[in-house]
C-alpha cells in the first residue's frame, strides 16, 4: 500500500463565535463574546468569523454584531497582523454594517439547493448569487477580502440529495465573483468518506485545493473521517467551532460543528501543523461550557477537563 503524504501544515478557520453561537439559546453578552474570541486569538486561531449582520429578530444571539466589533477593533489581540476577523453579510445592509464595523474579510453564504437558500436567505440559489455579485464588487472596492459558503453540498433537509454538478456551478460563481476561497458544507453532517470524494474529484477536476475548504457537522460522528479523506485529496482548509458549538437552525437535526479541539487533536497526532494549542483552547471552550449552562460535544475538550481535575493528577490519569 502506498503511504500517504499528509500535508506539513492545515489552516483551521474558527467559526464558533457565529456559526457555533447563532444556534445556541443562551444568549450570551456581548462582553463575554469578545472575551471568547480573544482567547481564541490567544490560542493560535487566526482566521475566526466573529458575527453576522444579519436582521436581529431573525437570530437575536447576532444582534449585538455592531457593539461587538467595536470592542475586538480596540482589542490589541484583533490588531495583529496576522489575525483575520470575519463576519457575514447577507444583503446591502449587512454589507454596510460590516463595512463600517472595520471588519477585513465578509462572508457570502448561500447553498447548493435553492430549497435551502430560500430558507436561510430568502431567495434561490440564482437570486443570492446576483444578490452576491453586487456585494462583493462594493467589497472589493473597499479593500475587503471575500471568502463564500456553500451549504448542503451533500445533502439538503428539504431536497434531499445534492449532485457535485450544482456545488461545482454555484462555488465557481463565487469564486468569480472575487471570493478567494469557498468553503463547502456538510450542513447536515450525513456526509461520508465516499461522498468527500465524489465531490472533492470532480472539484479538483476544475478548481485547485487551495482555494476550496471543508465545512463539517458531526452529525453522524463521521466528520473527522471526512476531513481526513479531504487532506488524502489535497485540502488543507477546515472550518472547525471551539467545543463542537452550535449548528443551523435552519437545517432540522444538524447537531453541531466539528470540535476544534478534535480537528486539532487529529492534526497534531499526524503531524499536521496548525499553531493550535490544545491546551489553552480547552479553557476557552470550557469558560463557554460554564456561560452557556451544559456540557459542549468536543471529545477532546472532555478528556482534557477530566484530566485537569485534581482526582486525575493525584492518580497520574492521562
Amino acid at each position: 500500500m502506498t503511504e500517504t503524504a499528509w500535508p506539513d501544515a492545515a489552516r483551521i478557520v474558527e467559526v464558533g463565535p457565529r456559526d457555533g453561537l447563532q444556534n445556541e439559546a443562551v444568549l450570551i453578552a456581548t462582553t463575554d463574546k469578545a472575551a471568547f474570541i480573544r482567547g481564541l486569538i490567544a490560542c493560535g486561531l487566526r482566521e475566526i468569523e466573529a458575527t453576522s449582520f444579519v436582521n436581529p429578530k431573525a437570530i437575536p444571539q447576532l444582534a449585538d454584531a455592531d457593539s461587538l466589533m467595536a470592542l475586538l477593533t480596540d482589542a490589541p489581540e484583533a490588531k495583529a497582523s496576522d489575525v483575520c476577523l470575519s463576519a457575514l453579510a447577507a444583503n446591502e445592509r449587512g454589507l454596510d454594517r460590516a463595512l463600517a464595523s472595520g471588519v477585513s474579510r465578509i462572508a457570502l453564504f448561500t447553498a447548493a439547493s435553492d430549497a435551502f437558500a430560500e430558507r436561510n436567505i430568502g431567495q434561490n440559489v440564482a437570486q443570492s448569487l446576483e444578490t452576491f455579485s453586487r456585494l462583493a464588487q462594493r467589497a472589493q472596492r473597499e479593500g475587503v477580502s471575500i471568502r463564500g459558503y456553500v451549504s448542503t453540498c451533500f445533502v439538503c433537509p428539504y431536497q434531499g440529495e445534492i449532485e457535485p454538478e450544482a456545488v461545482l456551478h454555484v462555488s465557481e460563481a463565487l469564486l468569480t465573483m472575487g471570493a478567494d476561497e469557498v468553503s463547502l458544507g456538510d450542513t447536515v453532517g450525513l456526509a461520508v468518506p465516499t461522498d468527500i470524494e465524489r465531490l472533492l474529484t470532480r472539484m479538483l477536476k476544475t478548481l485547485p485545493a487551495q482555494r476550496l475548504a471543508l465545512h463539517c457537522h458531526d452529525t453522524s460522528g463521521t466528520a473527522l473521517a471526512n476531513i481526513t479523506r479531504a487532506m488524502q485529496l489535497g485540502l488543507t482548509t477546515f472550518d472547525a467551532s471551539a467545543g463542537g458549538l452550535g449548528g443551523c437552525p435552519y437545517a432540522p437535526g444538524a447537531s453541531g460543528n466539528v470540535a476544534t479541539e478534535d480537528v486539532a487533536y487529529l492534526m497534531q497526532r499526524m503531524g499536521v501543523e496548525t499553531g493550535v494549542n490544545l491546551t489553552a483552547l480547552a479553557a476557552v471552550s470550557q469558560r463557554m461550557e460554564s456561560l452557556l449552562g451544559r456540557s459542549l460535544p468536543s471529545r477532546q475538550l472532555q478528556r482534557l477537563k477530566t484530566k485537569s481535575t485534581p482526582e486525575a493528577r493525584a492518580s497520574g490519569a492521562d
